[in-house]
């Protein structure tokens, strides 16, 4: 069998369904009458009754996308009828039907209900943001969808509750209230089929399962029927991306929508896009001192500032360490410092997340984000990026666009980009796992040839 039939890289059933159809066409296209014929006769061999026997239109369905509840048996009978009982060949489609199963089973998994989660409370340093994203979902005569992006760990999960929150009081009595976690960004499993929230959705709603239509089309223009002059709330969190979210907004400026994404939502027109920023350094220290109680921290609030700021003042890093403290009261404010805040953050938990976030950009991306890290300084333009990557300059563009957009790099200006504290501390673990030695000699000689300077001791070591 060609390599280019490579069932492996299915990840739905519509993508398994296609290379089936692939795999018709190298068996030289025999038609489903003489497709059914083989399998028959294998199932006659196997001693499986007449009565199981499938008919040719349920053979022929097989090579149909869309499949609602796909048989695996019988996909496994129809390939072996195409490789002639290459039995490797069917261990291979085998596994590959296993894990597209698995993936739409996880995928159709949904966290979704109609009350909000519990949340923090008081918000800290989030006031602006707050008021400004209450505004928009509250303002008339516009679509009310704000999407509050931001990087990983930066509390969008957080305001957006709060602003839920104050929104639902304000709305009419009744109104209903949807909330589901969409799983943009988790490590361990697919993003949240949007029909199977809809499905969700639709049952909170009242809409017994009789009633419920297959496909997306058709249950989005239910759920939006439903909603229609409801002043619903509905909560999107962690959104992949905008085909996502489309299906699940309610489509009528009555009701508000509220969206959190680790990614910039480009593709939703008419959504107010809201950058969730680290925290103000004040904001840092209140959240360092409620974390670790107050009996561990003494009124040394300028070595909370400094932890603050080697933390890059990030809620996530600022909850861990400050968790920390609390567990281990032995601890003196000075054995925090950079050396061991850093490491601890990402250990107890920053490195998944930042983890999560770099998996989601190509390749090429992810390399460069490492080679950035050899940089002894925490910005850098362009024409360094191209330097480190030796790659043209349209390269090395779109992949920083794709670091932004991930929330892995800012911009602060046209062509200048900045790496957080912690990003740059993961980037720097990863670079010399995933980037051959000589290459990061290559990069760091381009480097020195750019800028006419000594490449530093350290990056030399990295």
């Amino acid at each position: 069998m060609p390599q280019v039939l490579d069932p492996g890289k299915a990840r739905t059933m519509d993508e398994f369904i296609g290379e089936l159809r692939l795999l018709k066409a190298w068996a030289g296209g025999p038609s489903i009458t003489e497709i059914t014929r083989r399998v028959h006769q294998d199932w006659r061999r196997a001693g499986r009754p007449r009565t199981e026997w499938p008919a040719r239109s349920t053979i022929g369905n097989c090579f149909l996308p869309g499949r609602r509840r796909p048989n695996p048996d019988l996909l496994l009978a129809v390939v072996r009828a195409l490789v002639g009982g290459d039995e490797a060949t069917v261990a291979l489609w085998r596994q590959a039907l296993r894990t597209v199963l698995g993936q739409a089973e996880a995928a159709a998994r949904v966290r979704a209900c109609d009350r909000l989660p519990a949340g923090p409370t008081p918000l800290l340093g989030r006031t602006r943001a707050a008021s400004a994203a209450e505004a928009a979902l509250t303002a008339a005569g516009r679509p009310r969808v704000v999407v509050l992006e931001g990087a990983a760990g930066v509390g969008k999960t957080s305001l957006a509750l709060h602003v839920a929150r104050r929104v639902a009081a304000r709305s009419p009595a009744g109104a209903p209230v949807l909330f589901a976690r969409l799983r943009g960004s988790a490590p361990a499993c697919p993003a949240a089929d949007p029909a199977a929230v809809l499905e969700t959705f639709l049952r909170l709603l009242g809409v017994t399962g009789d009633r419920i239509p297959y496909g997306v089309t058709a249950r989005a223009a239910l759920y939006r029927q439903l909603l229609a002059g409801t002043g619903a709330l509905v909560v999107l969190d962690d959104a992949a991306d905008a085909e996502q979210v489309r299906p699940l907004l309610p489509g009528d400026p009555a009701c508000p929508a509220l969206v959190t994404s680790r990614r910039k939502a480009r593709a939703l027109p008419g959504a107010t896009r809201l950058t969730v920023e680290p925290l103000p350094p004040e904001a840092s220290v209140a959240l360092l001192r409620r974390t670790a109680g107050a009996d561990p921290l003494p009124t040394d609030t300028a070595a909370l500032r400094r932890i603050a700021a080697d933390l890059g003042h990030l809620p996530l890093a600022l909850t861990l360490i400050g968790r920390h403290m609390r567990q281990h009261t032995g601890w003196t404010l000075a054995d925090y410092h950079r050396e061991t805040v850093v490491p601890l953050a990402l250990e107890e938990g920053v490195r998944a997340a930042i983890a999560a976030s770099d998996a989601q950009v190509a390749p090429g991306s992810r390399r460069l984000l490492r080679l950035l890290a050899l940089h002894p300084l925490d910005r850098t333009d362009t024409a360094l990026a191209v330097a480190l990557a030796g790659e043209c300059e349209q390269a090395v563009r779109g992949h920083l666009d794709a670091l932004c957009a991930a929330h892995l790099l800012t911009e602060p200006g046209p062509g200048r980009f900045r790496m957080p504290a912690l990003v740059r501390a993961y980037a720097g673990e990863r670079v010399g796992i995933d980037v051959p030695a000589t290459s990061i000699r290559q990069a760091l000689r381009r480097v020195r040839a750019h800028t006419g300077t000594a490449v530093p001791a350290r990056a030399l070591a990295a």
